[in-house]
């Protein structure tokens, strides 16, 4: 079968030919198109990891549903992208359940610990505290994966739970060979993966080097943990040793997180954000995550603008584009945070009305942000995994999953070989005070015991016809709203190959910072100076998405898992 999909991608790669003057990322060096493109009329899985999109191949081999394959991924990719994700952190899950139609929105973002108070990241003149935020115990939210993936499993898994656990044991134990994206993030975290014991055991040669690309990295302690889980299930995170030692490791580095926090973690069942465009209808994530609702509004501001006049990277088109973005990252930071906690106007911001009355924004010039009459709020890491799945009764699982910044807090839980998370940083510090990656904060984000921080995740379903047509989601932070509304443009404006529309040069622009960026392989020079004679701030530099879509074409999946990255798409 992998022969017949490796065949398929090229005959479906001859037959539609890459827009003129398209300009798309090269691929890494040692990868194939193949590895990153396939076609399927039975199962597909595109994840950020080679074995984790094994790992759900293997979940529907051994008889199991496409809810196990999620769950197996989940798992695996926490063991193989460690800088990025794991059972340390949080996330979104959207399943589209063909035979009912519904789609059921599933939220184990994480949660601020009892103690957590609006001003616990302020020094004592008032002003924010960056580190406190990123780095070290305070940053450490209680996690959700495990809570989310036991619920999530319960309800709609066919096989046993401790099937589900068993490749990320495996990868665990017998361990998975260091890549370069690895590499670069050990290498960034250093120093602060070094002052941890548990951290540098983990992930440095037993000389303090860094381990060199192809080195089998083992993590024990994260096997010994996965056991106890697949055994205990949700109690063996959330109660017991595992638990203890996530609270002994936060505690006797100064910070706040109970027993208490970790027994009172509940996953939550949402309302999908949804919207339209051309007839096209989207499926996203609700707050606490802005990532759905602003990528219905960045399609709603977009839908009257006739971008195909154009094509996909014009200037023309580039400039209404950042538009869009501008307006919606404005509405981010004034009205967006934990719909638990405050109201939030996502039916608002996301309804064709509103699209409407923000039209008089475009206009052949660049605005600068002041011009947009909203107040100043703050931006998230560039990591956080995903991965799509698609099965050959058409159900669909997209997932976002994070630790947020590379490898967290820097803190690994005492002998359980867990990467706490540093979600803490995506609440406000203080209203106006940027985070990570330089998004505003404002009230409705600022830190409340058992709140929920604001996120970007982004997992979309498009439906035709009443039927699922395109499902994605990326890492990478506040750039994950841009760079899945600009695929999804790609595919539904545009009309482009599913691979052509993921590879293709992206832009950003959140607001504030007043700067409009593109990634390589950039664009023309001539567009270049387009743009800037347009009154943008144009900056060359890389957005750090790594989409992972699924489009339904005839009677087939095609999977793209992004060329910028090391990940798998898989059938069969």
């Amino acid at each position: 079968m992998r022969i017949l999909s490796v065949l398929l991608v090229f005959l479906v790669g001859c037959s539609s030919k890459k827009p003129e003057g398209l300009r798309t990322v090269e691929l890494l060096p040692g990868h194939t198109r193949a590895q990153h493109e396939a076609t399927s009329q039975g199962v597909m899985i595109t994840s950020q990891g080679t074995v984790s999109s094994q790992a759900g191949l293997e979940m529907f081999r051994q008889g199991g549903n496409i809810i196990d394959a999620a769950v197996a991924v989940s798992f695996a990719i926490s063991v193989e992208r460690p800088q990025s994700t794991g059972i340390g952190g949080g996330g979104f899950l959207i399943f589209y359940e063909k035979k009912t139609g519904k789609s059921y929105v599933w939220d184990f973002r994480e949660i601020a610990p009892l103690k957590g108070h609006a001003k616990m990241f302020l020094k004592a003149d008032g002003t924010p505290d960056p580190e406190k935020s990123i780095y070290g115990p305070f940053a450490v939210a209680v996690p959700g994966i495990v809570r989310g993936l036991w619920e999530i499993h319960k309800r709609w898994g066919k096989l046993p739970w401790a099937a589900t656990v068993q490749p990320a044991i495996r990868l665990a134990e017998e361990g998975l060979p260091v890549y370069p994206h690895l590499v670069d993030a050990i290498k960034y975290e250093s120093p602060r993966l070094k002052a941890d014991p548990d951290a540098a055991k983990i992930f440095f040669m037993p000389d303090g080097s860094i381990p060199p690309v192809g080195h089998i990295l083992k993590q024990a302690d994260l096997g010994k943990t996965l056991r106890i889980i697949a055994k205990q299930g949700v109690r063996g995170f959330y109660e017991g040793s595992v638990a203890k030692n996530i609270v002994h490791t936060v505690r006797t580095n100064g910070g706040i997180m109970t027993a208490q926090d970790l027994q009172g973690y509940r996953a939550k069942e949402r309302a999908a954000i949804e919207g339209s465009y051309h007839g096209f209808k989207i499926i996203s994530m609700p707050p606490p995550s802005s990532g759905g609702t602003h990528v219905v509004q960045i399609l709603n501001l977009l839908e009257q603008q006739n971008l195909s006049q154009w094509g996909p990277q014009h200037p023309e088109t580039v400039h209404r584009i950042a538009t869009a973005m501008q307006i919606s990252f404005a509405d981010r930071a004034k009205y967006m945070g934990d719909p638990d906690f405050s109201p939030i106007p996502s039916t608002e911001l996301s309804s064709k009305s509103y699209a409407q009355a923000m039209q008089k924004y475009f206009g052949p010039k660049a605005r600068p942000s002041k011009d947009f009459p909203l107040p100043a709020i703050p931006d998230d890491k560039t990591e956080t995994t995903h991965f799509t799945l698609a099965d050959s009764e058409e159900n669909i699982v997209v997932s976002t999953q994070t630790i947020n910044g590379w490898f967290g807090s820097g803190l690994v839980a005492r002998g359980t070989g867990i990467v706490l998370n540093n979600e803490m940083d995506d609440f406000a510090q203080a209203v106006g005070a940027s985070n990570l990656f330089g998004a505003i904060g404002g009230d409705k984000n600022l830190v409340a015991p058992k709140k929920r921080p604001l996120s970007s995740m982004s997992p979309t379903l498009v439906l035709k016809d009443g039927k699922p047509f395109l499902a994605l989601g990326t890492p990478s932070g506040t750039r994950i709203i841009s760079c899945v509304a600009q695929t999804m443009l790609n595919v539904l404006e545009f009309r482009l190959p599913l691979y052509d529309a993921v590879a293709a040069t992206r832009v950003h622009h959140q607001w504030m910072p007043e700067e409009l960026r593109i990634e390589k392989p950039f664009l023309p020079s001539a567009a270049f100076k387009d743009l800037e004679g347009r009154g943008h701030t144009v900056k060359r530099q890389a957005l750090g998405c790594q989409i992972q879509a699924i489009q339904r074409v005839g009677n087939r999946w095609v999977g793209v898992s992004d060329p910028r990255g090391e990940g798998l798409a898989i059938g069969e």
